[in-house]
């Protein structure tokens, strides 16, 4: 493997694991600090969709009007990128509400909160048990492009790797803590629920392997542009289904919109600086 594999292959996996920063954060916090996350994820939606229209979509377009001329080249990237929004649409759809990560629930951690649910019987925990699996196993299946996504994305161009990492990274924070609590307030096990939450993000840099070792063979202009505008697509979609409308949720409505700039801005700065 040439050192570009490694450095996509270690972005991807710093990615996939942040689910278990989110864990910490709900374990070991008294009380959870929405307005962080509401913060933090409008942050997140900025940085992707900063990057899916002012760096990948003109890199996955450059690409495909190489290769198929400047009408065909425009339409393939169009489509590719709408693709990857009905792709992500579509595992999103197969995931019932109640345990899709993206549907947040309420992430309070309080210790009245943990009192009631202690005292609601053996069958309240087993729900919340079940729950914690459900959501880990769903998280798992939406991490798998998304894995596949940052991998390609740092292979072809590592500083767009590096933002798309962090954009993901910030993205798995929460859903970490989605795994963590419900398992937490059934087991009491600390450890259960920290390693139910980090394991549930493996799917990342699993789905990179897998992705690269079936797509090696025809890396070239073409599957790179149409790959580019796929994860331009997908990042587009994430943002403005699930991460803006939780952190509006999460907090007041300025947060998410501080966020949202600050990480356009952090994001453009950065582009600038390594031109």
């Amino acid at each position: 493997m040439d050192e570009r594999f490694w450095w996509a292959f270690g972005l991807t996996l710093i990615a996939g694991l942040s689910t278990g920063i989110g864990s910490v954060i709900a374990l070991f916090a008294k009380h959870t600090n929405k307005a962080w996350l509401s913060v933090s994820m409008g942050f997140s939606a900025g940085v992707m969709i900063y990057v899916s229209f002012i760096d990948i979509f003109p890199k996955a377009q450059a690409h495909l009007v190489g290769q198929l001329g400047e009408r065909g080249g425009t339409w393939a990237t169009v489509a590719a990128f709408f693709g990857g929004m009905l792709l992500i649409g579509l595992i999103d759809k197969l995931i019932p509400q109640h345990e899709n990560p993206h549907e947040f629930a309420d992430v309070d951690t309080t210790e009245e909160q943990d009192h009631e649910q202690k005292v609601g019987g053996k069958s309240r925990m087993a729900s919340l048990y079940k729950t914690g699996i459900i959501t880990a196993l769903a998280i798992g299946i939406h991490n798998f492009p998304e894995g596949l996504a940052t991998f390609m994305a740092a292979y072809q161009n590592l500083t767009l790797g590096v933002s798309i990492a962090l954009a993901i990274a910030m993205h798995n924070i929460p859903e970490g803590i989605a795994v963590s609590i419900p398992v937490y307030f059934a087991t009491h096990s600390k450890r259960k629920a920290f390693m139910y939450s980090f394991f549930s993000g493996i799917s990342e840099p699993i789905g990179a392997i897998l992705g690269f070792f079936l797509l090696k063979h025809i890396f070239n202009d073409l599957s790179f542009g149409i790959i580019f505008a796929l994860v331009g697509g997908i990042m587009v979609f994430i943002s403005l289904d699930q991460l803006l409308p939780a952190a509006h949720k999460y907090g007041k409505h300025h947060h998410t919109i501080y966020g949202m700039l600050a990480g356009m801005g952090m994001l453009a700065l950065s582009l600038l600086l390594l031109m």
